[in-house]
């Protein structure tokens, strides 16, 4: 006779937590290739467009890094 387990209260969660972080590493990994790739721009073809769109990138991630590390209005 086997004994099945219960499964326990956090199982569920852990699951959806571990998905939650490989969808995060993902993203993240897409955005450092594009970095790398200086956002798929050539230096001669730079201009305040790209400027604004890459100030408007790091205002998102400043977002989440102050959250994620409680830092701006998020700092206690």
């Amino acid at each position: 006779m086997t004994t099945r387990r219960a499964a326990q209260p956090n199982d569920k969660a852990l699951d959806a937590f571990i998905a939650a972080k490989a969808e995060i590493d993902t993203m993240l990994e897409r955005l450092t290739a594009l970095s790398d790739d200086h956002f798929e721009t050539h230096p001669d073809e730079i201009n305040w467009g790209h400027v604004g769109t890459l100030k408007h990138y790091a205002g998102l991630l400043r977002q989440i890094t102050d959250s994620a590390f409680k830092e701006g209005e998020h700092a206690a």
